[in-house]
């Protein structure tokens, strides 16, 4: 079965084409990162319209580089929740067209369903040589029960499946999520958007013990909470500094030396990372699974990567030594279509009718589902 999916819930245009929810197609993208990188975050209205120029032509080179046409493609696939609004809408009336015009069956998917099943695709198409050591079991798939930790700039999430097509979230953010996180300071510390792969270079050269920020208790154990987090770095750099705590958090870059800010970032991602790792240990130990699978853009980090890989913990350190665990490959954390149409395939194995293309809405904020 050959899926087209398309995802545009942010500021990433997406089309791809997957054959039986696992073998890459195609896989074209193009990303907004160079036009928010001047200002430092998403901006909605330049998001939609980037969408808007964008998609036709993504959406002819992911049928050109599958080497198919209309007459091959099964059924068509959308991210229709959660996400901004104008860039829902740009990708849900392209689907909903293409499958009036094509008389396709059509799948509105949930957005964190997809980064999920990233896990699922076989990485046909990424060069060999950007492949990192991590615990990914090639030609293997996850097994069930599993516990999915969903990490990315707008959701921080641990997830229960007993089976394709189930979730139970255990575990949520109660603010910040931990991507959003990571921009927030790095703009403290003067680095580009977007700011997780920015703070995880300047970490290399830092010392990871130099400063210790606080890990929050939440009344619900398996919960997240950033905000704290991100405050606390910002007090230790109006520390280091020596300026009271009214001094404008974005001139506080101009008082740091480079040293004192790669401290400040190692530090900071090692402590983001110990947060997630706890919060994995605890629920692995009120839900035990046969896999764990890490999903999101923040699934990209190398420091998280190289520690479930075993390289940096100790045998005790942590409870899930023995559970094997699923990254997706760098290329395919972030925002994508192949991950839509790998979702909406296990969605089509599991008994999910289609969506009829005259009534779907989109959905700017919801649970999964």
């Amino acid at each position: 079965m050959n899926i087209l999916g398309i995802e545009t819930s942010c500021d990433e245009t997406a089309v791809s084409v997957v054959q039986d929810g696992r073998k890459i197609l195609s896989n074209a993208v193009v990303s907004q990162i160079d036009i928010f990188a001047e200002y430092g975050g998403v901006i909605p209205e330049v998001a939609a319209r980037s969408h808007l120029e964008a998609m036709l032509p993504v959406l002819h080179k992911a049928l050109h580089d599958a080497n198919l046409d209309w007459p091959d493609i099964d059924a068509i696939a959308v991210t229709h929740t959660p996400g901004l609004l104008g860039s829902l809408l740009v990708g849900t009336l392209t689907a909903r067209t293409l499958a009036i015009l094509h008389e396709k069956p059509l799948y509105a998917v949930h957005h964190l369903k997809s980064h999920i099943y990233a896990n699922w695709l076989v990485p046909e198409l990424l060069d060999p040589s950007e492949g990192q050591k991590t615990p990914i079991l090639t030609g293997s798939t996850p097994t069930f029960p599993l516990l999915a930790l969903v990490i990315s700039g707008g959701h921080t999430q641990i997830i229960h499946m007993n089976q394709h097509n189930y979730f139970e979230i255990i575990g949520t953010t109660h603010d910040d999520a931990i991507g959003e996180c990571f921009d927030k300071v790095a703009k403290i510390l003067g680095l580009p958007y977007p700011g997780g792969p920015a703070i995880s270079k300047l970490a290399l050269s830092g010392d990871r013990q130099k400063y210790h920020f606080p890990h929050p208790k939440m009344p619900h154990p398996l919960d997240f909470s950033f905000s704290g987090l991100k405050t606390a770095v910002l007090r230790q750099c109006q520390s280091i500094a020596n300026v009271d705590i009214k001094y404008p958090s974005h001139d506080i870059k101009n008082l740091l030396t480079p040293e004192q800010k790669a401290d400040v970032a190692a530090s900071f991602e090692q402590t983001a990372v110990d947060i997630l790792l706890e919060k994995l240990s605890l629920s692995l130990g009120k839900y035990p699974v046969k896999s764990i699978v890490i999903a999101g853009g923040v699934s990209a980090n190398s420091l998280l990567r190289r520690t479930l890989s075993n390289e940096n913990i100790s045998p005790d350190e942590y409870s899930f030594q023995n559970t094997p665990v699923f990254f997706p490959e760098p290329k395919l954390s972030g925002d994508n279509g192949a991950m839509v149409a790998s979702a909406a395939f296990y969605e089509i194995q599991s008994g999910v009718q289609p969506t009829d293309p005259y009534k779907l809405n989109i959905y700017p904020r919801s649970a999964i589902r």
